[in-house]
């Protein structure tokens, strides 16, 4: 095994915002990890090469451990969805492997002096899959799409005013007030990707098709079979992408997904099960790609049940929990436990731990709340995401110790993400992938009216926090602020955080030219097949 082991990069900081342009001055935010970019700059580096010769053309076989719920980029939630989508739709700016934002669809942008206002200009000549050619319009569409049908991600847009499109290359996003973390918030993952504005006017069926800009065509999706990707000819990078397509199975079983692997039935997976990992050591056979992440891990209970409703309850439960054996449960030494869910790694991280375990004070604290005779309850996990049913084992036997009977519910996905949204439980396990600025990590969980907030949690001063953050432009008063946040949401046990993993995936030495990233974002782009 070749183990490449990439330090995490987004704690890079820079204050200077993408104020550059025409007459433009450059605007110091404050913000860090988020909205710095040179603007006008070629958006990635091209990867290096540790699997033999590159060669153009081929179709690279991935393994995905689950299947997209559907294909709409505003509407789904699903990390398998956004792991295909990577590779079809584009945003305004994306993350660059240091996790700042970069161009993509917009080539450069400026703020005017109350950074009110943010003007970005289009790359000239980009066309959609169908051949339709990107304007401002289709820009403004899909942001008005998600702020109207007040879809997943509508609160990413709490301070748009207005989104103009004076010409067609020009867009303006007016403000109520400033937005230091606006690039992340429009590009930080494909839940912002750009449509065909006359797809969205025509009743185009984004459940099941897709019509982007990016590197890869959709040629075709079978539910529980694949989906099939081909290179987009048009694709306004130029020479990319080097792939004639991308194969995507399902395939939920680790194990089978690296036997797979191995074997030369597929040339990708995206995870690997921790315990494999000194066993590959030393083989020529599959190359991992491992590093820390900033994905969170976390249990939450329903707030607007009995006894959970009850703060005294949830911290119990917080106190009967290991968060370390919980993560060596689920991922082994491939995670790092945290109470906090923003990773060491980050600028924002915020050092605060104050559960453990302490099992005489889960007791005392269901002794106070009438329930220290203990209770039942469901605990909802996925097959699907396998580290879940793993530290479900572990979070039953901890809290059996305080008198808790832990029924494991285990789901597929689609059925875990509809029972979340129903409210259908009485707890559950799960993951937040892809986060960059910390309104990633607590806003749309925590706030009152949070996108996200399933759970039912409500605390005034927390959604003043959040509000304020939003909108300091002070990067260490901002971190203060969150700080805040973090201390409020642990207290309060709104989610009980358990660790950070790393991100793993595997492939091929036949595949060159592919990353694994800190976001958890599959980018195939740059990646080829060699001889």
């Amino acid at each position: 095994m070749r183990l490449r082991s990439t330090a995490a990069l987004f704690t890079a900081i820079a204050l200077v915002a993408g104020a550059c342009g025409d007459g433009g001055e450059d605007v110091e935010l404050g913000d860090a990890a988020d909205d710095t970019a040179t603007t006008g700059a070629s958006p990635g580096e091209t990867a290096g090469d540790d699997g033999g010769d590159a060669a153009e053309g081929g179709t690279l076989v991935a393994a995905l451990g689950g299947e997209p719920d559907m294909l709409d980029p505003h509407k789904t939630s699903s990390s398998f969805a956004f792991k295909v989508l990577e590779n079809v739709y584009d945003t305004l700016v994306q993350p660059g492997a240091d996790l700042q934002m970069e161009p993509a669809l917009a080539e450069d942008w400026e703020t005017s002096d109350d950074l009110l206002t943010w003007t970005f200009t289009l790359r000239d000549g980009v066309t959609f899959h169908n051949g339709a050619e990107l304007t401002a319009e289709d820009v403004k569409a899909s942001y008005d799409r998600i702020i109207e049908e007040e879809l997943n991600n509508a609160y990413r847009f709490a301070s748009i005013e207005e989104i103009r499109a004076p010409d067609d290359r020009t867009v303006e996003i007016a403000l109520t007030r400033p937005t230091p973390n606006l690039l992340t918030q429009i590009g930080a993952f494909k839940g912002m990707a750009i449509l065909d504005s006359d797809d969205i006017e025509g009743g185009f069926d984004f459940e099941q098709e897709a019509n982007g800009t990016g590197p890869f065509t959709l040629e075709s999706f079978e539910p529980a079979q694949g989906i099939e990707l081909a290179a987009f000819d048009g694709y306004w990078q130029d020479g990319l992408p080097l792939l004639d397509g991308v194969d995507f199975r399902f395939i939920p079983e680790e194990s089978v997904k690296l036997t797979n692997l191995q074997s030369g039935d597929v040339d990708w997976i995206d995870t690997v099960a921790p315990e494999r990992l000194d066993q590959l050591e030393g083989s020529d056979d599959v190359e991992v790609g491992r590093v820390a992440g900033n994905d969170y891990w976390y249990m939450a209970t329903n707030i607007a049940r009995e006894p959970f409703s009850d703060v005294n309850v949830r911290r119990a439960i917080a106190f009967a929990l290991d968060p370390a054996q919980i993560a060596r449960a689920a991922k082994l030494d491939a995670a790092t436990p945290n109470e906090t869910a923003i990773p060491e790694t980050s600028f924002w991280y915020h050092e605060y731990a104050p559960f453990g375990q302490d099992v005489d004070q889960a007791q005392q604290l269901l002794d106070d709340a009438g329930q220290g005779d203990g209770f039942s309850m469901d605990l909802m996990v996925t097959n699907e995401f396998p580290e879940t049913v793993q530290a479900a084992q572990a979070i039953a036997s901890q809290l059996s110790e305080v008198g808790i009977q832990v029924e494991i519910r285990t789901l597929d996905f689609s059925t875990w993400l509809a029972e979340q949204g129903e409210g259908n439980f009485d707890s559950f396990m799960l993951g937040w992938l892809g986060n960059i600025d910390p309104d990633d990590f607590y806003y749309a969980q925590h706030h009152s009216e949070g996108g996200f907030n399933f759970h039912g949690y409500a605390n005034p001063e927390v959604d003043e926090l959040l509000e304020e953050a939003r909108r300091e432009t002070d990067q260490d008063t901002r971190k203060g602020l969150y700080d805040q946040v973090a201390e409020l949401i642990v207290d309060d046990a709104s989610y009980i955080y358990f660790y950070n993993p790393d991100i793993i995936n595997a492939w091929s030495p036949q595949v060159s030219g592919y990353e694994t990233r800190p976001d958890n974002a599959v980018r195939f782009v740059e990646t080829s097949l060699g001889s």
